[in-house]
């Protein structure tokens, strides 16, 4: 049996799904890595919502993937950049996802760290107010007992006039902050509303005010999560962290050997790509805690082609094929997204995403995935 796939170059091609998922079982957390996935939102596609409307969640889909999440052993990181924050996700949605998601941690004894931010601003604002929009997430994260995110902030970017105003802004926060926090750097090729963040685009100056940050509040940062998709530049900012200061990656191309480290150190992991790669992940970091990292690598490599395949340019649209691969794997019975981002991918885009995700074996059900593929492809006028 084959299904025919649309090229990028206009033509059809014969592909033959595999009939067996990878095997995957769940399992406790890890003991060699800390490792989060960014969970994405389930979309309530009966809600009669336009783009610009507040999102219409389905919150028992929502959460029913975040329990999927920690049965496997992995951390979630709410109402991150994979949720939709900031396209699609308002901060009254925000809010709610995490004071939901926390209390499903709490009662399944899940890891969770939520993102704070400033997206209830909506327009210009002053430093002050950046500051003041920070309190109020950071205070309703910490009052749901989760560990906090400190995200890069658009009104931020836009009102610092330089190094010294990040400086400022997040020396006050991490005063403030009751636990250690999770310090965020998302590249602009996420959201070019950041470029020149840390006070220039300058990414060497950057960095120095990046650490003196930390340096200045070691006991208040658990860790940084880097998001620039440059795999040397965050061996080297690792390289430069307090004692004690950990390295999250994000960089969802080059992932495999950021876990697996080097002799002078490695990162811990908070991932959006490992929202749909989330059993076959735990299992190699399973691997990898019993000190195998030439196991971990084979397990984990392969994975790479269909990361840097969703998270291609424009990378902030990479919400959208993860959405689609749960659907396939039937994580969800749909595949609409708040602020009708399924539209954001070409159909070539998803038909080459279907192929490496199943090649990986990620369907649970094979024979699901194929049915759903078919059936967006008959709605696109590609008939089997």
């Amino acid at each position: 049996m084959t299904i025919q796939l649309p090229t990028g170059s206009g033509e059809l091609k014969a592909y033959e799904p595999r009939t067996e998922p990878f095997a995957a079982t769940p399992g406790t957390p890890f003991t060699s890595r800390t490792v989060f996935s960014a969970a994405h939102v389930v979309a309530d596609p009966f809600a009669d919502t336009t783009p610009d409307s507040p999102a219409a969640v389905d919150w028992e889909a929502t959460l029913a993937f975040r329990r999927h999440l920690w049965s496997h052993g992995l951390g979630v990181a709410e109402a991150m950049d994979t949720a939709q924050r900031g396209m699609g996700l308002d901060w009254a949605g925000a809010a709610e996802l995490i004071r939901r998601s926390a209390a499903e941690a709490r009662a399944v004894g899940g890891l969770i760290a939520c993102g704070v931010g400033t997206d209830q601003l909506t327009g210009p604002a002053t430093l002050a107010e950046v500051r003041a929009a920070y309190e109020e997430q950071l205070a309703l994260v910490e009052q749901s007992g989760a560990q906090a995110i400190l995200m890069a902030s658009r009104a931020l970017a836009a009102a610092a006039k330089g190094p010294e105003d990040y400086l400022e802004v997040y020396g006050h926060l991490l005063r403030q902050a009751s636990e250690p926090v999770i310090l965020h750097w998302l590249g602009p090729m996420f959201d070019p509303a950041l470029e020149g963040y840390w006070g220039s685009s300058d990414l060497d100056a950057a960095t120095d005010t990046f650490l003196e940050v930390i340096a200045a509040h070691p006991d208040k940062v658990d860790g940084i999560k880097v998001s620039l998709l440059e795999a040397q530049r965050e061996i080297d900012i690792r390289r430069r962290l307090p004692q004690g200061v950990r390295c999250y990656t994000g960089d969802d191309f080059n992932y495999p050997e950021l876990i697996a480290g080097d002799d002078q150190g490695f990162s811990h992991a908070l991932l959006g790509i490992f929202d749909p790669l989330g059993p076959l992940a735990a299992q190699a970091v399973r691997v990898l805690d019993t000190g195998d990292a030439k196991g971990f690598r084979e397990l984990l490599d392969p994975t790479v082609e269909l990361s840097r395949h969703l998270f291609q340019a424009p990378t902030r649209f990479y919400k959208t094929g993860v959405v689609f691969l749960a659907w396939l794997a039937g994580h969800q019975s749909h595949f609409t997204m708040v602020g009708g981002l399924q539209s954001a991918r070409s159909l070539p885009h998803f038909a080459r995403a279907y192929e490496l995700a199943d090649g990986l074996g990620l369907f649970p059900d094979p024979k699901l995935a194929e049915e759903r593929m078919k059936n967006l492809l008959s709605l696109y006028g590609v008939n089997q």
